[in-house]
């Protein structure tokens, strides 16, 4: 059986590698440098799934390829869901200062794009944010997020066992399935 072809509509090498290593080897992964897309594709949509649909739909329209991106968001209860799309973690930290709730879930939209049709995949975990930042690996916001059920921040934890628990690696896994269909 031929491997199915899959672009994943980033550059961002640490979601690369993450994506792979969930996705094991049923599929060949590439990235937009593999198919030598050196756009800057606008992000322009003030929603998660919004910004992943022009992604996907970018490459689909412009390379023809079957495709999937995702964007991903930290939404925090007591800044009505905000940051969102929109990153900055010392703003953030700032934000919250002297706020007792500090409730916070990260989401991943993902869009996928398969011979014209339209998927949409979403994951999500919930967790807190910190007052300081804590622990070396991960990106982003990974210092300051806390999991629910967890003592470490995603930083703390490692990548081997964020990329179990993820919001990301829950919404791939949703893809997965679909994949494997």
């Amino acid at each position: 059986m031929m491997k199915r072809k899959l672009v994943f509509a980033t550059n961002n090498a640490h979601k690369l590698e993450e994506v792979a290593a969930i996705l094991g080897d049923q599929i060949e992964l590439l990235s937009l440098n593999d198919i030598d897309c050196h756009t800057d594709i606008p992000e322009t949509a003030d929603t998660l799934e919004g910004n992943a649909l022009l992604k996907s739909s970018f490459i689909y329209n412009n390379y023809g390829l079957n495709c999937f991106a995702d964007d991903t968001g930290l939404e925090v209860e007591a800044l009505g869901g905000a940051p969102g799309v929109y990153s900055n973690m010392l703003k953030l930290l700032h934000e919250l200062e002297g706020k007792e709730n500090r409730k916070a879930q990260f989401r991943t939209a993902i869009s996928l794009i398969l011979d014209g049709k339209n998927y949409l995949f979403e994951g999500v975990i919930k967790g807190e944010i910190i007052k300081e930042k804590r622990g070396e690996s991960g990106f982003g916001y990974d210092p300051v997020f806390q999991p629910e059920g967890y003592d470490k921040t995603f930083a703390e934890l490692g990548n081997d066992i964020k990329n179990k628990i993820s919001h990301r690696a829950l919404a791939i896994q949703k893809l997965c399935e679909f994949l494997q269909r």
